[in-house]
């Protein structure tokens, strides 16, 4: 059986705890939640990869690395996540569960240490980060900022949110720029990671078989240290602008020889809206499934695309079409795309395709119980939006969902942008 528990460890630190026996292995979370800004995504997104590299008892890699073979072949790794308009820095921890140590050998107590000194005492060098270790992640930041744009599919993404959701947060990529990266000194890394520990509202997580009050009693004893704070504000939802009188068109040319286009629609309901489960169950018939609209018509019966599929930012408001064609089928495709949406506003979808979307999104929510990165993942979203709805939850409001209601959230759907990434001779 798993148990849910949230409590709060000290102001502005909570802690999302879940007590399941089914996994052999438990996961630990330090997460920072910060708004998105594009003055300090990129100082942000640094501060856990500087902090990875070494403690002040563990000052190098090596030494982690033995640390964590220590743990039985544990592992930490940085975290930088986007949640709405909310950017989640930290670490998650991967260790074996006590129930399943040699002798029943306590470990938890030891990683949550661990965990913590990566967050609370780095390796320094006069008072400071080691500036060897600054300029090294400086360098990979900017290395995997510039290698977005190799993943054309994702590429075409991003730069549809950018332009669709310019002068919004939720337009900065959760790496932030490759200019503002390029700037950033030692000292205004350790700056930030001051701000970050004083003022961050901080998410931590727990999943495994320990009871709640050994995991908090170790969770406390491992931030013993972090700076009391009476300024740590709860993230805030995102503002939701106005349904656009006509859409938008970007093009861009590269060297593809596939054109991406992608489709921006505001829906106006987010993970925290009552008709949310009716928005996620249209998205699943309009594009969601391999069985969807656009699957099934702009794909297999039409050949306008390579591939088609929509996908919710569940925690923004924003629907997204994203879809590959060749440069000469930009309009027949977009027309196609948009015709299987009317049709969902319409109701031209029979009891078959509902069914089938409402499995689709049934199965996927309860899955989630079943992989603890995926588990962690949703929690870290609903600690970002302020909810407490678990999977199951989630998955019974959808079941309870009416085709009218399914029609109601399709006719939401308003087209805000439309990218196109052709071929420099398209």
């Amino acid at each position: 059986m798993t148990q849910v528990t949230q409590t709060e460890l000290f102001p502005g630190v909570r802690l999302t705890a879940v007590h399941t026996e089914k996994f052999k292995s438990c996961m630990l979370g330090v997460r920072l939640l910060a708004p998105m800004a594009a003055e300090t995504a990129s100082l942000n997104a640094l501060v856990p990869q500087v902090l990875r590299r070494g403690t002040a008892r563990h000052p190098d890699m090596e030494a982690l690395s033995a640390a964590l073979d220590d743990l039985y072949g544990g592992s930490i790794e940085p975290l930088v996540r986007k949640k709405g308009e909310t950017q989640c820095v930290g670490f998650t921890g991967s260790f074996l569960d006590d129930a399943y140590a040699p002798g029943g050998e306590p470990l938890l107590e030891r990683a949550a240490g661990l965990m913590g000194d990566l967050l609370l005492r780095p390796a320094l060098e006069g008072g400071t980060f080691r500036p060897d270790y600054v300029e090294g992640e400086k360098q990979n930041l900017l290395s995997a900022i510039r290698a977005q744009i190799n993943d054309k599919r994702q590429y075409a993404q991003t730069r549809l949110l950018e332009e669709m959701c310019a002068g919004e947060p939720f337009g900065i990529d959760r790496l932030g720029s490759e200019e503002r990266a390029g700037a950033i000194t030692g000292a205004a890394l350790w700056t930030q990671y001051q701000a970050l520990l004083r003022d961050a509202w901080i998410e931590l997580y727990y999943c495994g078989s320990a009871p709640l009050e050994r995991v908090k009693s170790a969770l406390s004893a491992a931030l013993d240290g972090l700076p009391v704070s009476d300024s740590r504000i709860r993230p805030a939802r995102p503002a939701e602008p106005a349904a656009p009188s006509a859409s938008r068109l970007a093009e861009e040319a590269l060297d593809v020889t596939q054109g991406k286009l992608a489709l921006g629609f505001r829906t106006g309901s987010a993970a925290w809206d009552g008709d949310y489960p009716a928005m996620a169950l249209f998205n699943a018939v309009y594009g969601g499934t391999t069985t969807s609209k656009l699957f099934m018509n702009v794909r297999e019966r039409l050949s306008l695309c390579y591939y088609a599929s929509s996908g919710l930012m569940k925690y923004k408001g924003i629907l997204m079409v994203s879809s590959g064609v060749e440069f000469d089928k930009f309009q027949a495709a977009r027309d196609e795309i948009l015709a299987q949406l009317r049709a969902c506003q319409e109701g031209n979808f029979d009891d078959q395709e509902l069914e089938g979307a409402r499995r689709s999104v049934v199965s996927t929510l309860m899955t989630t119980l079943d992989a603890q990165s995926r588990l962690e993942d949703y929690w870290l979203g609903q600690a970002a939006a302020g909810l407490t709805e678990s999977p199951e939850e989630l998955a019974r409001r959808v079941e309870a969902v009416t085709r009218a209601q399914v029609e109601a959230a399709a006719r939401k759907a308003v087209l805000d942008t439309v990218y196109f990434l052709k071929g420099k001779e398209a």
